[in-house]
């Protein structure tokens, strides 16, 4: 059995290499920054492979569709090249384009709900061909129970869930920007999530028998 202090030391060493990897990556986008502002654009490649997987998800957390949710985030990149130079700092980066991608999601889903008004008028007057009601829900049973279970969380627990579980290796300063959460809290907070989920699925049993 180790001593005290080499277990302190053993559970110390599973956080240096994430801290580690988050110092590193706030340095590099930092020194991205700094060399697009000085003219060098391309460096912005770079900010973009780091940051484009979290705005996706942002974007599509709002509810936007695939198609909606790259015009967002295109969009708000084109827009950082507009007012590269008001940015302060990386942490700030990530945060003025976190609120950029969701104003404009808002806005896409407004646009969306108007013109789901106007084709709604529109084919009210038509035949519907399509699967009655029961039909639709008996396509994929397990799916919609899925979502529905889901839908009972809390809207922490969603919004943590569709960005943490779906992006690879997540960067939880980005995250807790995203969010407005302690970074401390989002493993934490992911686990109950998580454990909530499943007891509510197993409790159901449209779902254990599926």
């Amino acid at each position: 059995m180790g001593t005290e202090a080499e277990t302190t030391s053993s559970a110390g060493a599973g956080h240096a290499p994430r801290e580690d990897a988050s110092a590193d990556r706030r340095a590099r986008l930092a020194a991205c920054l700094e060399r697009a502002r000085a003219g060098e654009i391309g460096a912005l490649d770079d900010v973009v492979a780091e940051l484009n997987p979290l705005l996706w998800h942002v974007a599509r957390a709002e509810g936007l569709t695939v198609d909606d949710a790259v015009d967002v985030v295109q969009t708000a990149w084109l827009e950082l090249l507009r007012r590269l130079h008001e940015i302060r700092s990386t942490q700030a980066l990530t945060a003025w384009l976190v609120t950029t991608v969701r104003r404009g999601a808002w806005r896409s889903n407004r646009r969306r709900r108007r013109e789901h008004d106007v084709v709604t008028e529109v084919l009210a007057a038509l035949p519907d061909p399509s699967p009655t009601a029961h039909d639709q829900l008996e396509l994929d049973e397990r799916h919609r129970v899925l979502w529905r279970h889901f839908q009972t969380l809390s809207d922490r627990c969603r919004a943590l869930l569709r960005i943490v579980a779906m992006i690879d290796r997540p960067d939880y300063g980005e995250v807790s920007v995203a969010l407005g959460m302690p970074r401390g809290s989002i493993g934490p907070t992911r686990a109950r999530c998580l454990a909530q989920l499943r007891a509510s699925l197993l409790a159901d049993s449209a779902w254990s028998a599926g």
